[in-house]
């Protein structure tokens, strides 16, 4: 149905709806990542915090305004792996919070599964399957189509097949990938176009978000330990950064350092900067 121009001329429009700040729900999102960055922890405790109706559940920190029913198709791992994973986080959430995120998220591991949603029938059945979601995460792309990641015409298509589920369900898409080797190698894994592929991936997308390692200059920069402030150093692994590099509806800035605890859950971390020689402290955004 066609917009009515002289309405929107002269209604107030409508509010918008955000799964998270800047993730516009009924939309096509992605999480883009290095291999071992942490990527698909922080999925789970995002579709966690989104599936949870009560207060406690909100592991990541996003802070939505409004939760829902939520499906996870994760296809990298085996199912004792995510029942690992899933074990791992509830200890840092309350038990009110773990009988609601029950209720509302679906984890179906699709591993060896050949899900394709290129194919017809199998796009109906996960249609059908994620009907009235609020978020669908595919966890990751690669483990469910068919086409050439390198070619712009067939990524196009693959992102409109993911609007075709969103309009069709009513669910936002939140797909993860991989970042290239190049990007990987550079350091540049928090840029628009670090993407593994093609680049219509992310420019069809809607929303961008990546989990970067820590580097060895900010391990140099940034300290845990606010009343000493020393660097942390070779620590580094157990730290990795969350961020926005593109968002289309919603300028709110979205960062944040997790620190990796027992079993990989990612859990909000603040730093500060080591002094030096010229300036004093400031904090880092927690």
């Amino acid at each position: 149905m066609a917009i009515n121009i002289m309405k929107a001329f002269q209604q107030e429009p409508p509010q918008l709806d955000f799964i998270w700040p800047g993730f516009l729900a009924g939309t096509v999102g992605a999480l883009v990542a290095p291999g071992a960055s942490g990527k698909s922890f922080w999925a789970l405790e995002a579709a966690m915090a989104i599936a949870c109706s009560v207060a406690g559940g909100d592991v990541v920190n996003l802070k939505p305004q409004h939760t829902g029913r939520v499906v996870y198709l994760a296809g990298e791992d085996p199912e004792p792996a995510l029942i690992r994973r899933i074990h791992a986080i509830g200890q840092y959430i309350s038990q009110s919070a773990r009988e609601a995120i029950a209720d509302n998220l679906t984890i179906e591991p699709i591993m060896g599964k050949r899900l394709n949603i290129i194919n017809d029938r199998h796009l109906a059945r996960v249609i059908e399957f994620c009907i009235d979601a609020r978020l669908i995460v595919l966890d990751t792309l690669s483990r469910i189509h068919s086409l050439d990641e390198n070619s712009n015409g067939d990524m196009i298509r693959l992102v409109a097949t993911l609007e075709h589920i969103a309009a069709s369900t009513g669910a936002s898409v939140l797909y993860l990938h991989h970042v290239s080797k190049c990007s990987a190698r550079e350091g540049q894994t928090d840029k628009q176009q670090a993407a593994r592929g093609a680049s219509a991936l992310i420019d069809n997308a809607r929303w961008c978000g990546f989990v970067a390692k820590m580097t060895e200059d900010e391990a140099k920069r940034l300290s845990d330990r606010d009343y000493d402030r020393q660097p942390i150093g070779d620590r580094r692994g157990f730290f990795a950064r969350f961020g926005v590099s593109k968002q289309n509806y919603d300028a709110t800035p979205l960062e944040q350092w997790y620190e990796r605890r027992n079993g990989g859950v990612l859990v909000p971390v603040k730093l500060v900067k080591v002094p030096n020689s010229k300036k004093g402290s400031n904090r880092e955004q927690a």
